[in-house]
């Protein structure tokens, strides 16, 4: 009886409730104000407020990043935009668009990111980083919190009396704030600001991270100390909220981290990156340590910073988890703080002479304060002028972290809203004036980078090159073998193209045959034992074009070859350094990450099993700065041949990077090019230059980096461009790899023959080289032959010349005969001398391992008005024969390899012509023949978009250095 009283009393009660209810066909058709607060659907309102705080905060960073400023500061001057300053005195703008009931839902919001985004601050701090820098971190830290500390206890004391309600805030905890908000450095926008100034990899950059992670800790300490003493009433609570706060750090920096990290490594997030069952723990860790340091009495923010101090950086986990949410709190939760604060920033407040003269003196204190300590901390740890002069206006940095202080603050009725304007105009000014002071005191050009290779690897190039390079300037006139050599990992789909050019790169088999171990040896029995013979047989062909060479047997080709220390292979892999927090977290732990790389680690195993020494090598700075790095590494680390790989992109369905139905149709036509092939050749490129490109499409981004590695790096470069496999047929045992070079003359092209005779040095490696002169009469004809074409033949050659005209950013002048007489002669004549040292049988100062070489090798020489026409018939012959199955040669590792000099410069025979009509003849787009070439050069360029075989093959452009 009494339940059912109880339930009818209830029942009615609930009835006489005011319920929100919404109607389920209200809508923006039936008159509903989708900016009106709706309390059981906030939602609506929610993201008309969401898509103008990220667009416009966004639209301003993307602005602001033209005047060198972190976006940070674009984010605050946004949300102060969007406030009562500017935009709230548009008539019902702010009722409409943040009325006060929306506020508690955007500030939940704010709350949510401002946990995650802690958490994330507490991630990047590493106590390793500190440990390298040892004392100067440590003084520059130190000095960097207490000489600004002072200061502004000091101007705490005017500040006091003249805007703060002395009546309800403690003189006490008022200087504490102010001493804290005056001795705190932004970290996280230290970081950007250090990106976007090219200073990471600095010893500046270093160090100023290293110190700045002190510094931070120390900061957020302190403030929660203030706030401890703020929110309790008596000394006594404080001491217990404090005791409570540490209790809770110990246990969760103990116990629980321990716990954390023995499931870590358990569930295999320490070799994988965290799985879901790890990232579901986190979030909880990370919002159960938010709840126990609130209800403690501490801001929920510090239990986020405490639990990224848990997170283990071994193996790069703690870059893999920060990756998965460093997007969504930097690009949502954050912006919403921003405007926020601006909502509660109000400039017109600011109306006063002695408000504006305390505005500047804060500035004047915050600014020197952070500059003094630090730099002269720097100073005296030995640190020169302008590198502790650009170490303080680093450290004077404020930004978000400022802003944030400034926040509890005013929540915590510390500051009221006139003061908190006042010191985000001080956090403004002090991060803006951060990046062109430093700039200005700390130039790029002055700067030491630490992004090259260690002193070790430098010291260990110079004792290499004292009686190095015996065999340059021989013969040949050059450098005859290449012993070290610098490739660049950019993706992992690169990898397959330097295993194949390390396997061509072989060391020699060794002289005397190896013998099984005997164990009946080792336990004394005498049994009788036999030596292990290699009973193959060599065979010596015929050095003519007809007919290709073939592969030696292992013991002719060891007892030939002469010794010699085997080539050295440094791998650098490019990463790229965005302003993302992960990036910059990559930078710091680049040596974890040398260890944990799959692609270095892969090819540095694959190096020793083919008998080569592979150091790996990594590089982290933004994409502009790539060619930059590669011209560092390979000048500190001595590189005699740098080799940039090029995938080209997969077209179509297939999962070939060359389609096998091409290469078997044109075996089927007898090598001739047709119109179906030329299309599905220029087709993979149509994806990078063109304007069809798909979503697999490759990029032009990584062509212009190519270009201005040739432009600018002063070592011999070659261009691996990698088609693949070209068929899924198993390869067959003892299969080799023939080299087709056409010899046009020049630097590159001797280069490239002197390059061509090293690789044919292993025993399974056989070439065909082809040299090709024009007449002296070829340019008077064809010039002729170009004006006696149809009138649209003749508009089209001139479309593809204007083509390859334009957009000359990247590279040198093209391609022309040499200006002066004196020095064509000369090319020439280093022409006919490096053709007569390989190519002739009785060439006098020539090694064994040479000679051994040549036998693989056949050279022919001949004379052609159209030498690009004359090459590709050329190439189409060699594969037809080195692919035929009645020829009965073995099977090869790859398609053909065509090796090409680059000839962009100081190239005796001037190919535009030519290849204008070529392109023409093939009705093929002009950009993308433009582009090739640009980047090719003419002869590679006329090979693959020629069509038919040639277009099959992979190929190695070479480009003899500066030097």
């Amino acid at each position: 009886m009494l339940g059912a009283v109880l339930n009818t009393t209830l029942a009615a009660e609930f009835i006489r409730l005011p319920l929100q209810k919404r109607s389920i066909s209200e809508s923006v058709i039936t008159g509903m104000d989708p900016t009106k607060v709706d309390p059981s659907n906030p939602i609506t309102l929610f993201i008309i407020q969401l898509f103008i705080i990220i667009a416009f905060t966004q639209g301003l960073g993307w602005a602001f990043q033209f005047i060198n400023q972190p976006r940070v500061i674009a984010e605050v001057i946004g949300g102060i935009i969007l406030g009562p300053t500017v935009m709230g005195r548009i008539p019902h703008f702010t009722e409409h668009i943040f009325p006060t009931a929306s506020i508690p839902y955007l500030n939940l919001v704010a709350n949510v990111g401002l946990v995650l985004f802690l958490f994330v601050i507490g991630v990047e701090v590493d106590i390793n980083v500190m440990k390298k820098n040892g004392v100067a971190c440590a003084a520059i830290s130190v000095a960097g919190m207490i000489i600004p500390f002072g200061l502004g206890a000091a101007v705490a004391v005017p500040t006091y009396h003249n805007f703060v309600d002395t009546d309800n805030v403690s003189f006490g905890h008022f200087m504490l704030f102010i001493g804290v908000a005056m001795a705190i450095t932004a970290f996280p926008v230290l970081c950007r600001i250090l990106t976007s100034t090219k200073l990471l990899d600095t010893k500046v950059g270093v160090i100023v991270l290293a110190a700045g992670v002190g510094n931070d800790v120390v900061g957020w300490v302190l403030l929660a100390l203030t706030l401890a003493l703020v929110g309790s009433g008596t000394g006594a609570t404080a001491v217990y909220v404090l005791l409570a706060a540490v209790g809770w750090a110990i246990l969760l920096l103990w116990p629980i981290k321990k716990g954390f990290v023995w499931l870590v490594k358990r569930s295999g997030s320490l070799e994988h990156g965290p799985t879901p069952g790890i990232m579901t723990l986190t979030l909880l860790i990370i919002f159960t340590s938010a709840f126990m340091t609130g209800i403690i009495g501490v801001h929920p923010i510090f239990g986020g910073f405490l639990a990224g101090l848990i997170i283990p950086h071994n193996g790069g986990f703690a870059i893999a988890l920060v990756e998965k949410i460093d997007d969504l709190v930097s690009l949502l939760f954050l912006p919403i703080y921003f405007v926020l604060s601006g909502l509660a920033t109000n400039l017109g407040l600011l109306d006063t002479g002695k408000i504006w003269g305390y505005i500047i003196l804060l500035c004047v204190i915050g600014f020197l304060g952070k500059f003094i300590g630090c730099a002269g901390a720097a100073l005296a740890m030995r640190y020169p002028l302008r590198e502790s002069a650009a170490i303080g206006m680093l450290m004077s940095c404020k930004g978000l972290v400022e802003l944030i202080v400034l926040n509890v603050g005013l929540n915590a009725g510390i500051i009221d809203q006139k003061l908190f304007s006042m010191m985000v105009i001080v956090a403004i000014v002090l991060t803006f004036i951060t990046t062109p002071g430093t700039i200005a005191i700390y130039p790029e050009h002055l700067r030491e980078r630490l992004h090259g290779p260690t002193s070790t690897h430098k010291k260990d190039h110079e004792h290499a090159t004292v009686g190095s390079d015996v065999s340059f300037g021989g013969g040949s006139g050059g450098r005859e073998n290449i012993s070290k050599f610098l490739f660049i990992l950019h993706k992992l789909e690169h990898l397959s193209a330097f295993m194949f050019l390390t396997q061509l790169l072989e060391a020699p088999a060794p002289s005397a045959a190896r013998k099984p171990f005997d164990v009946s040896e080792a336990v004394g029995h005498e049994l009788k034992k036999g030596d292990l013979n290699d009973g193959s047989t060599s065979s010596t062909p015929e050095n003519v074009l007809a007919r290709l060479p073939t592969t030696t047997s292992t013991s002719d080709h060891a007892s030939s070859q002469q010794t010699g220390v085997a080539p050295t292979i440094d791998a650098l892999k490019l990463m790229e350094l965005t302003g993302r927090t992960h990036s910059v977290m990559q930078s710091a732990e680049k040596d974890q990450l040398l260890v944990t790389d799959d692609a270095l680690q892969l090819f540095k195993q694959f190096g020793r099993l083919r008998g080569l020494e592979v150091k790996p090598h990594i590089s982290i700075v933004e994409q502009d700065s790539y060619h930059q790095a590669v011209s560092d590494y390979s000048h500190d680390l001595g590189s005699e041949l740098v080799i940039l790989p090029w995938t080209v992109p997969v077209s179509g369905t297939s999962t070939e990077l060359i389609d096998p139905s091409i290469i078997d149709k044109e075996k089927d036509t007898g090598g001739m090019s047709s119109s179906n092939s030329t299309s599905a050749m220029v087709s993979q490129f149509e994806t990078i230059f063109g304007n069809g490109g798909n979503d697999n499409s490759g990029s032009p981004i990584y062509t212009h980096f190519i270009r201005k590695v040739f432009s600018e790096c002063s070592e011999d470069i070659a261009l691996f461009v990698d088609r693949g496999f070209g068929s899924s047929t198993p390869l067959q045992p003892g299969s080799g790899q023939h080299i087709f070079l056409p010899f046009f003359g020049g630097p590159d092209d001797r280069l490239s023959l002197r390059f061509v005779v090293q690789l044919c040095k292993n025993i399974n490696v056989t070439a065909t080289i082809v040299r090709i002169e024009k007449p002296d009469n070829a340019n008077d004809d064809e010039d002729d032959a170009v004006s006696n074409v149809g009138g649209g033949k003749s508009e089209s050659i001139q479309v593809h010349q204007a083509a390859l005209a334009s957009n000359q950013l990247t590279v040198g002048p093209t391609n022309s005969a040499y200006p002066e007489t004196q020095a064509r002669l000369a090319s020439d004549t280093a022409d006919n001398i490096a053709w007569t040292y390989y190519s002739s049988p009785s060439a006098t100062g020539r090694s064994s391992s040479i000679d051994d070489a040549l036998r693989r090798i056949s050279f022919f020489s001949t004379q052609s008005a159209t030498p690009l026409s004359f090459a590709f018939r050329c190439a189409t012959s060699t594969i037809q024969s080195s692919t035929s199955s009645s020829s009965g040669a073995v099977g090869y590792w790859r398609p053909m390899l065509i090796v090409t000099g680059r000839g962009r410069r100081s190239s005796p025979i001037n190919h535009s012509q030519e290849l204008n009509k070529i392109l023409a003849d093939k009705g093929l787009n002009p950009s993308i023949g433009a582009e090739l070439r640009k980047t090719l050069g003419d002869p590679a360029t006329s090979l693959i978009l020629g069509g038919g075989l040639p277009g099959t093959a992979s190929f190695l452009v070479m480009e003899a250095g500066k030097k």
